[in-house]
C-alpha cells in the first residue's frame, strides 16, 4: 500500500517520501480502515522539521495525527463497528495514550489498523474530508469552549488568528450563541471571518495594540473567553483583552517570548489561564454530538493529493490559509 514517511532524523520539509508498506490485516479485536482523507496540523509541520517537543523522528515515521476513513475489515471479538462504517481515529491511541504522528506512524497511508475504542463514528452529514479537519483542531477548540468554563449565550470569545482551531471555534461559539471577534493581519480573511458569523474583527498588523480594539468593543467588558493561539508573543496582549473571571485558553505556542509576560494583569481580574493539549475521546464525542447537532461544516481552504503531501506541508508554512489543509489520502 501506498504512504508517506518521514526519513529518520528529518529536519525539513524534504525529508518526506512516497513509500510502500504491507497491507495491514486486522487481529482479534481490531480494525482495518481504509484511510480517505487526513488533515494538517502545525504540530505535524513541527515534527517534520524536527522542531516538535520530542525532537527529530527517530525512525521513518508515517506523520498526520487527523484522519478519517471507512472501515474495510474487522478482526475476531469486535463489537459495535461493521464493514462500510465511516469513522474517524481519535488523537491519541491505546493506554497509555499515545498521539498518531509520532511517536504512533500516523494517517498518511491508505490502510491502518486500530482498536475499535480509538475510532469514532462520522457524522452523517459530514464527507471524510471534513470529518478528517477534527480529531486535533476540533477537539483542542472544543476544550477551549466548553472544557474549563463552559461558554454561554451571550458571552464574549476571542479567537486569534484564522487557522483551523480559530474556525472550528468561531463555528462553535456561535452555536453557543457567544459573540465572536476574530483577529488575523488580512483584511481579506477577515471579510470571509465576517461571511462565517464573526460579529467583529481586528486586523492586528493595523491595530498592534489589537486588545485595545477588544475593549472598546465589548465597553472596557474585555472578552470572557479567548482562544489564544500566537502565544507567547500575544500573550501581554491577551492578559488586557480578558475581562473579569475570563478565561484564556492557551494552546499555540508559535512565536517567540516577546513583551512582558508576566500574568499579574489577569490576577487582579480573577481570570485563569488553562493550558490546553488537544483533548480526550470523551471531548471528541461531545464535539461530535455539537457537530451533528448544529449541522457545522469545517472550514476546509485547500485539499491536496496524496502524491502532493510536501506541497502541503509548505502550503500550511506560508500561513495563506483559512481554516484547514486537507489531503486526499486514497
Amino acid at each position: 500500500m501506498r504512504v508517506v514517511e518521514i526519513v529518520t532524523g528529518s529536519t525539513s520539509i524534504d525529508g518526506l517520501i512516497q513509500a510502500e508498506r504491507p497491507k495491514p490485516t486486522p487481529g482479534p479485536h481490531e480494525v482495518l480502515v481504509r484511510i480517505r482523507a487526513a488533515s494538517l496540523n502545525f504540530r505535524d509541520l513541527a515534527i517534520v522539521t524536527g522542531k516538535y517537543f520530542s525532537g527529530p523522528v527517530a525512525r521513518n515515521t508515517i506523520p498526520v495525527s487527523d484522519g478519517a476513513g471507512e472501515v474495510a475489515a474487522v478482526g475476531p471479538g469486535v463489537d459495535g463497528l461493521k464493514t462500510g462504517d465511516r469513522v474517524v481515529a481519535t488523537f491519541t491511541q491505546g493506554d497509555p495514550p499515545a498521539a498518531l504522528g509520532s511517536p504512533l506512524d500516523g494517517m498518511l497511508a491508505e490502510y491502518r489498523v486500530f482498536s475499535p475504542s480509538g475510532l469514532l463514528k462520522i457524522p452523517e452529514h459530514l464527507s471524510y474530508e471534513e470529518a478528517a479537519t477534527l480529531p486535533c483542531a476540533g477537539v483542542t477548540a472544543w476544550n477551549a469552549l466548553a472544557g474549563g468554563k463552559p461558554t454561554r449565550p451571550g458571552e464574549t470569545v476571542l479567537t486569534l488568528g484564522t487557522g483551523g482551531v480559530s474556525m472550528i471555534a468561531l463555528q462553535l461559539a456561535k452555536a453557543a450563541g457567544a459573540r465572536v471577534i476574530v483577529t488575523s493581519s488580512s483584511d481579506e480573511k477577515l471579510a470571509r471571518a465576517r461571511t462565517l458569523g464573526a460579529d467583529e474583527t481586528i486586523n492586528y498588523k493595523t491595530h498592534p495594540d489589537w486588545e485595545k480594539q477588544v475593549l472598546a468593543l465589548t465597553d472596557g467588558d474585555g472578552a470572557d473567553h479567548i482562544v489564544e493561539l500566537g502565544a507567547p508573543a500575544s500573550l501581554p496582549h491577551t492578559y488586557q483583552a480578558v475581562g473579569t473571571n475570563g478565561e484564556i485558553a492557551l494552546i499555540g505556542v508559535i512565536s517567540r517570548p516577546e513583551g512582558d509576560l508576566n500574568p499579574w494583569p489577569i490576577m487582579r481580574k480573577g481570570a485563569t489561564l488553562r493550558g490546553i493539549f488537544v483533548g480526550d475521546k470523551s471531548l471528541f464525542v461531545g464535539l461530535l454530538k455539537a457537530v451533528a447537532f448544529h449541522k457545522i461544516k469545517p472550514v476546509i481552504d485547500r485539499v491536496f493529493e496524496l502524491a502532493d503531501v510536501p506541497e502541503a506541508y509548505r502550503y500550511l508554512k506560508s500561513a495563506r490559509h483559512m481554516g484547514k489543509v486537507v489531503i486526499k489520502v486514497s
